[in-house]
C-alpha cells in the first residue's frame, strides 16, 4: 500500500482537470444513475461504489470499490463524494472515460483525493449546514459516455481494527454534465462563449438536485446573530440582470466611480487599479437555481489567495465557461456549497471570470481556502503549475485584478496583513496570522497549491498590482 501513500500524501488544489487519452476498448452497460432534477441547464448523475470482485461480502467496509465500464449520459467531469465532510479518502482514486466522440477510452486517470482544504470554514452557517459532503477534487474529462473507477484505501493494518471501514462510507461516483454553450454573437475565436441551453431530461436518470432552500433556516440563525454577514437579494445583485461583461474602465474612470459610491468621505486620490474586464456569471451561464439564494459578506477585503485548479493545461478558453459550470454545479449539487467556492478565476488566455454570486466589488465571503475565507477573496487560476509555468496572461489577469479589488478597500498589494484564523492544519483557530496581502493557498493551509510555479510568480504579480494601483 505505500504506492497509494506516495501518491496522496501531497495536497494539491481543486479541480484536477485532465483530456482523455485515446485507448479502444468495450463497455459494459451497467445500472443507471440516481435522478432528482428537473429539465436545466446541465446535470448531474450519482452512482453508488460497490466492492469490487472478491469483496462483495464487506460491503461499504471493503478497502477497494468501484464500477466496471458501463454506458452512461453523457458528462464531462467527474468526482467522487460521500457522506461525512469531516472524514479524508486515504488512498487512491482512479477514472477512465470513453469519449462521445470517437468511442476511444481514456487511460487510467488519477482523482485527487485532498480536497477538504476547500471549503467553508468551521461554525459559519455553510460549513454547518448539516448537506455539505466529503469530496474529492473534480476532473475534467471532455465530452463522455463510459466510466469505470477504481477507489483503492491506503490500509495500515496496524490502525484497522475488525469492522472498521478503511474508506469513508456512502462513496458515490459524480457525472456532471455542465450544458451546451450558446456563442454570443460577435464572439471573437478563443473567447469564451456566453450563455447556457437546457439539458434535457433523460429517462431513466437519476440526477442529484440541491435542495432548494434548504439552508434558508440556518442561515437565518446566523443572520439573528450577525445581521451584516447575510444580505437579502437586491436588483443590483441579481446575476440574472448583469451583463455577459463588465467592460474594463480606465484609471479615471475607474476613480470617478470610486468617488462617486462615496459621497461623503474625504475626496482623497486613491490608489485603486482600473477595473478589469470581468466575464460575469451571466457569462459564463450559471444556473442560477441551483446556489442558494442571498449573500454571505465579510466587513472587508484584506487579503487575495491565489489557487491553481491542478486541472492540466490542456483546454482552449472557449471552453472555460463549460468547466467552470461543472465545478459551480459539484461544489453546489455534489459536495453540498451554498455557491461555487472561489470568489473569480483566471484562464491562461488572461480572461477573469467572476465566481461566487453577491457582486465582484463586494467583500463576498467564499469557501476556498479553510480558515481564512473572512474578510479575503480567492482567485483560482485554471490549470496545473507544479511542473508547468503559468502565462504571462494568466499573471498579468492576477495583478489587475488584485489591484483594482484590494484598491476597493484601500489595501497595498504589496503589504502584509493579519487575518484571524478559523482553524486548519497550519494555524489553530483565533489565532492571528501575518501574511502577504497577495498569499498563495500554501501560506494558510498546508498544500501545494497553487504549484510552485505559479507560487514562485506571485511577487510579480506583486509588484504589478501596486504599480497598476499608482504606488
Amino acid at each position: 500500500m505505500h504506492g497509494f501513500l506516495a501518491s496522496s500524501v501531497s495536497v494539491t488544489c481543486a479541480a484536477a482537470l485532465a483530456l482523455p487519452l485515446a485507448l479502444s476498448a468495450p463497455a459494459q452497460a451497467g445500472p443507471s444513475a440516481v435522478t432528482s432534477e428537473l429539465a436545466a441547464p446541465g446535470s448531474t448523475q450519482s452512482l453508488p461504489l460497490v466492492p469490487l470482485t472478491g469483496e462483495r461480502a464487506l460491503g461499504s467496509a471493503a478497502p477497494e470499490q468501484g464500477l466496471t465500464r458501463r454506458d452512461v449520459r453523457p458528462f464531462s467531469l467527474v468526482g467522487i463524494v460521500w457522506d461525512n465532510p469531516d472524514s479524508e479518502l486515504h488512498g487512491r482514486v482512479e477514472v477512465r472515460t470513453r469519449a462521445a466522440a470517437t468511442g476511444n477510452w481514456s487511460g487510467w486517470q488519477d482523482v485527487e483525493t485532498h480536497n477538504h482544504e476547500h471549503a467553508a470554514d468551521p461554525d459559519t452557517a455553510e460549513g454547518d449546514s448539516g448537506r455539505v459532503r466529503g469530496s474529492t477534487a473534480p476532473l475534467w474529462v471532455g465530452d463522455s459516455d463510459g466510466v469505470e473507477v477504481r477507489v483503492q484505501a491506503e490500509v495500515d493494518e496496524r490502525a484497522t481494527t475488525a469492522g472498521d471501514s478503511p474508506l469513508p462510507r456512502g462513496l458515490r461516483l459524480e457525472l456532471v454534465a455542465p450544458g451546451a454553450d450558446a456563442a454570443s454573437p460577435g464572439a471573437q475565436p478563443d473567447a469564451p462563449h456566453t450563455g447556457a441551453q437546457p439539458g434535457l431530461t433523460r429517462s431513466g436518470a437519476q440526477v442529484r438536485a440541491p435542495r432548494a432552500g434548504a439552508l434558508s433556516a440556518a442561515y437565518a440563525g446566523y443572520a439573528a446573530v450577525d445581521p451584516g454577514r447575510l444580505d437579502p437579494t437586491s436588483a443590483t445583485e441579481i446575476p440574472e440582470l448583469a451583463p455577459n461583461v463588465l467592460p474594463a474602465l480606465s484609471q479615471q474612470e475607474t476613480e470617478r466611480e470610486f468617488l462617486a459610491e462615496r459621497p461623503g468621505e474625504q475626496r482623497v486620490k486613491p490608489y485603486i487599479g482600473p477595473r478589469p474586464r470581468i466575464i460575469t456569471r451571466k457569462g459564463w451561464g450559471a444556473n442560477e437555481k441551483l446556489r442558494e439564494r442571498g449573500f454571505v459578506y465579510s466587513k472587508k477585503v484584506k487579503a487575495a489567495f491565489v489557487h491553481h485548479t491542478a486541472s492540466g493545461n490542456n483546454y482552449s478558453c472557449s471552453q472555460v465557461p463549460s468547466v467552470i459550470r461543472s465545478i459551480y454545479r459539484y461544489h453546489v449539487v455534489s459536495s453540498g456549497w451554498r455557491d461555487i467556492g472561489y470568489n473569480f478565476l483566471v484562464d491562461k488566455c488572461g480572461n477573469i471570470y467572476e465566481g461566487r454570486a453577491g457582486g465582484v466589488a463586494k467583500a463576498v465571503t467564499g469557501a476556498h481556502t479553510l480558515g481564512f475565507n473572512t474578510d479575503s477573496m480567492g482567485i483560482a487560476v485554471l490549470g496545473s503549475f507544479g511542473k508547468s509555468k503559468p502565462s504571462a496572461s494568466a499573471v498579468t489577469a492576477i495583478a489587475k485584478l488584485t489591484a483594482w479589488k484590494l484598491g476597493l478597500f484601500g489595501v497595498n498589494p504589496r503589504g502584509k496583513t493579519y487575518l484571524k484564523s478559523g482553524g486548519g492544519n497550519l494555524y489553530k483557530k483565533g489565532k492571528n496570522v501575518r501574511l502577504n496581502v497577495i498569499s498563495g493557498h500554501r501560506d494558510g493551509f498546508s498544500t501545494e497549491c497553487p504549484g510552485w510555479q505559479l507560487y514562485s510568480k506571485l511577487g510579480t504579480a506583486r509588484k504589478a498590482a501596486a504599480k497598476y494601483q499608482g504606488r
